[in-house]
């Protein structure tokens, strides 16, 4: 056969399973929006089935002698050749697959599925001991696939170099050293400061349905195509792409609090803008599909704050908020601007300032460290999450709804997830001042309302390259310098000098 042909065999394998692989995104996006608590377990047995069926077509001796063959062949004697590099990510991903056992697959695949719904039901009642057997179940399969990848290795670092490849937690620690040492002092000097932003002005009266309406006007105005996608609401926001024109992007909304369903829309958009501007003529295959978890969270945390935490786009939306929200009519633009980004210690990581954001990070990453490495047991979380908080932040959770059951991640199985959201601001940084660099500033822009530019230069610096690139080479490529964290920090000591002086 012609190499061309063995590559169209290959590509017709890779999309059926990535067309399975939809399906149970299908279910999975059911499940954290629709799926009555009676259906829970039904939902677990199909998500492992699918599982199972997805792992045994990722090892099928047939795609392997496929990738074998065209390897050597001058498909791929261009390394930048698309072919070339769906080829070599493709086998990256063979190269994992098996190492892990179908059972093991099958089995994390049932066990996430209840243990998401046990935590879903904990965070209401805000009580950790009926979700601990389930938490503690999940470790124990996350450090049995762990060992099957580690080779001998950390196993941390097995689990967070499939989020983020080439990642590890020594590299990790190294890229936000300046960060654990400058944001405690920054917060320092926000708190020292006679200037105190109101943050009363993002609070009143704000009916769901007119929140839910803004929250569409708004994502589509940066961009986000409802004919390819859609909005819903969950109770852990999330983004998921069940195939070519189906991008589902879900918020959450608080009748009192304008900041929650604004900046929760803002970032799920910024992941479904990413996952809309994929090659689709690459559907399926690595070249149209997101490079990493920490370049993904770059594209939402870059809309949600440099974005969304701006001076310009409040003065250019305040128009239409006035006109949608009376109960902002006796404040202004520059009060709302200030008060969306004081800077002050909280519980809840997902409505975090800039600053702090990492602090919430690190307790995670630190904690999920040790309950992989056996140092911590599952029972314990909540006294050690409520010990890292008063010494990072603090302050300490009234209850386990506020403290260590906010994030769903560990019942999903992401352990060594939450390291990307740092990862992502890193990269977010970096891009945004090229950006600004290249588009001739984005304040500017912003204030006149002009944000399908930014869009479109991340479309041809980050969308449509898919795998190609490594995290750290897209970036230097997109922004002609290697992710360093220095650059964020220099953002944030900005925004702490204009709003605290």
């Amino acid at each position: 056969m012609s190499p061309e042909a063995l590559y169209a065999e290959l590509v017709t394998l890779v999309r059926e399973e990535a067309i399975l692989g939809s399906v149970a995104a299908t279910l999975e996006w059911d499940e954290e929006t629709n799926l009555p608590p009676g259906g829970v377990e039904n939902r677990a047995r199909q998500l492992a089935l699918l599982a199972g069926l997805l792992h045994e077509r990722a090892v099928d001796p047939r795609r392997v002698e496929l990738i074998d063959e065209l390897a050597g062949s001058r498909l791929c004697a261009d390394p930048g050749r698309v072919e070339a590099v769906n080829v070599r990510e493709l086998r990256k991903a063979y190269e994992r697959e098996r190492k892990v056992p179908r059972a093991l697959v099958e089995e994390l695949a049932e066990i996430t599925a209840v243990a998401t719904a046990a935590w879903a039901e904990a965070r209401e009642r805000r009580s950790f001991a009926a979700f601990a057997p389930h938490l503690a179940r999940v470790i124990a399969l996350k450090v049995a696939e762990a060992r099957c990848l580690s080779n001998g290795g950390d196993l941390y670092d097995a689990l967070l170099d499939d989020h983020e490849e080439g990642a590890s937690a020594a590299r990790f620690d190294e890229l936000v050293a300046p960060l654990r040492r400058g944001l405690p002092a920054l917060l320092e000097r926000a708190r020292g400061s006679d200037h105190r932003p109101d943050p009363g002005v993002c609070r009143g009266d704000f009916p769901l349905p007119a929140q839910r309406e803004f929250a569409s006007w708004l994502a589509a105005r940066i961009g986000f195509d409802f004919e390819r996608g859609r909005l819903d609401e969950s109770v852990h926001p999330f983004t998921t792409g069940l195939g070519p024109g189906d991008c589902r992007i879900t918020a959450r909304w608080d009748a009192a609090d304008l900041s929650v369903g604004f900046f929760t829309t803002l970032h799920e958009a910024g992941h479904g803008l990413y996952e809309q501007g994929l090659d689709p003529s690459q559907w399926g295959l690595p070249a149209g599909e997101q490079v990493s978890d920490g370049i993904d969270e770059s594209q939402s945390r870059l809309w949600e704050n440099l974005v969304g935490r701006s001076a310009g786009l409040w003065r250019f939306l305040w128009p239409e908020l006035v006109a949608r929200f009376g109960c902002l009519a006796g404040a202004d633009a520059e009060a709302v601007y200030r008060a969306t980004n004081r800077v002050e210690t909280s519980l809840i990581r997902a409505r975090a300032d800039e600053i702090t954001y990492h602090l919430h990070i690190f307790v995670r990453s630190d904690l999920e460290r040790a309950l992989l490495r056996d140092e911590l047991a599952a029972g314990d979380v909540p006294a050690a999450w409520e010990a890292g908080y008063r010494k990072l932040l603090g302050v300490a959770p009234a209850d386990d709804g506020e403290g260590c059951l906010q994030d769903g991640h560990w019942a999903a199985g992401l352990i060594g997830y939450f390291p990307t959201y740092t990862l992502g601001d890193v990269y977010a940084a970096e891009l945004g001042a090229a950006a600004d660099r290249d588009l001739g500033g984005l304040e500017r822009a912003l204030a006149a309302g002009e944000l399908r530019p930014l869009r479109d230069w991340l479309a041809d610096r980050i969308y449509r390259h898919g795998c190609r690139f490594a995290p750290a080479e897209l970036i230097a490529r997109a922004t002609g310098a290697s992710p360093r964290a220095e650059t964020l920090l220099r953002r944030l000591e900005a925004r702490v000098e204009r709003l605290y002086g």
